[in-house]
């Protein structure tokens, strides 16, 4: 079944977001397998990629089973989104460009959320892209919301009118990182366009996807720091079982997953399972085998 068959015969398409270290693809392996529809890769930068054959082998690894696959990628030019995108079209399902990251760097190279302000621009990137792949090749495109909602509606008609297959709709403006996620924007922008849209932001449980399906009439959700603390969220679990964490031990570590990832993802899975002090230990171990001791002893991982 193909991305956009998902949106035809799903109710509400399960997402796991583009997380800068995190979601790769041993991640990616594990979500899946707990009902999340669409992994994304973390935003690659697309000129690096198409220039460097080492940015590509560092930032992209997957494998046959990892699909349904979206990379996204960091582009300020059509040219280089389209490059990057060409080099991807066999091994995945679909690609997406980032214009809501509102990190200042990235900015100030002209990626994510700068291009909010540059429509046109926009537009260039995604028809230049589907005239090089084919327009049966999805691409996405990923916002943020402008203060004026009019400004944002606008910005996804011009996206769908270039080819744009989907929005995905972080509620919030680029300044706003703590402040309440703006539905009720998510929800016009659903009503003026004809592509599907997904929801982004504080969806953290079965339960919201449910409430944002219900306020915005979205086609999808899209979750990450959800995700992280509970991989399992999307198969209506409350917090990660120990069989997710049982499986992540297996999948990132049959992957070669690095130490540090492997272990990141633990904490934040395992991290309602502590007390206090038993939180500080295990933060700080160092070692593969100190990690599965660790589970061993207090969980009867093995």
């Amino acid at each position: 079944m193909s991305v956009l068959d998902l949106f035809e015969e799903k109710d509400v398409v399960k997402v796991c977001a583009p997380m800068v270290r995190y979601s790769k693809q041993a991640f990616r392996h594990l979500v899946r397998s707990y009902g999340c529809d669409i992994a994304y890769t973390p935003m690659i930068i697309s000129e690096s990629f198409v220039q460097s054959k080492k940015a590509r082998d560092v930032e992209f690894t997957t494998n046959a089973e990892d699909r349904p696959l979206i990379v996204q990628f960091a582009a300020s030019k059509p040219k280089d989104f389209a490059d990057a995108a060409e080099m991807v079209k066999p091994y995945s399902d679909g690609v997406g460009l980032n214009c809501g990251c509102p990190q200042r760097w990235a900015m100030a190279e002209g990626y994510g959320s700068y291009l909010m302000e540059h429509g046109e621009l926009v537009k260039d990137i995604v028809l230049q892209t589907k005239q090089r792949v084919g327009f049966e090749f999805p691409c996405e495109v990923k916002i943020r919301i402008h203060k004026d909602s009019r400004k944002t509606i606008e910005f996804c008609q011009r996206a769908e009118r270039a080819g744009a297959d989907w929005i995905t709709v972080h509620g919030r403006t680029p300044k706003e990182r703590k402040e309440p996620v703006h539905y009720d924007v998510i929800k016009l922008i659903k009503e003026s366009i004809g592509i599907p849209v997904v929801a982004n932001g504080d969806i953290k449980s079965e339960e919201d996807v449910l409430k944002v399906k219900e306020l915005t009439n979205v086609d999808g959700v899209m979750a990450a720091q959800g995700m992280l603390n509970n991989p399992a969220m999307y198969a209506g679990y409350d917090i990660t079982p120990m069989q997710c964490v049982e499986d992540w031990m297996d999948i990132a570590l049959r992957l070669g997953t690095p130490f540090r990832t492997f272990h990141h993802h633990l904490m934040y899975m395992t991290d309602s399972w502590h007390t206090k002090s038993e939180r500080m230990v295990f933060n700080n171990l160092s070692s593969v085998p100190a990690v599965l001791n660790f589970l061993e002893v207090h969980y009867g991982i093995t």
